[in-house]
């Protein structure tokens, strides 16, 4: 199973989402079947880690978010995902759009 989580530019409410998931999942004993992403609708954070504010919050929860990197949605995650979640309806509509 593969899961994605979207918002605008994947440096605070995707990375956060995917860090506290990937937290369930590790905690859940399913690491070894789930394969968890984050990725913006935009591009102009690609490459920088999440926004100090959103590593501040996740840290106070034990949760980890430093090794992260921005990245866009790419065409191709339509296809390698099972499930993609969007971080509000601005976001489902920006990948319906999107979507081959």
């Amino acid at each position: 199973m593969r899961v994605l989580f979207v918002c605008t530019g994947n440096i605070c409410r995707s990375p956060t989402a995917e860090g506290v998931f990937r937290r369930l999942v590790q905690d859940a004993g399913l690491a070894h079947a789930i394969e968890i992403d984050s990725a913006g609708t935009g591009d102009w954070h690609a490459g920088e880690p999440p926004d100090a504010r959103s590593q501040e919050a996740a840290a106070r929860r034990g949760i980890d978010l430093s090794a992260q990197r921005a990245r866009p949605v790419h065409r191709e995650d339509f296809h390698a995902f099972d499930v993609i979640l969007a971080m509000d309806r601005g976001h489902l509509r920006q990948l319906r759009r999107a979507a081959p």
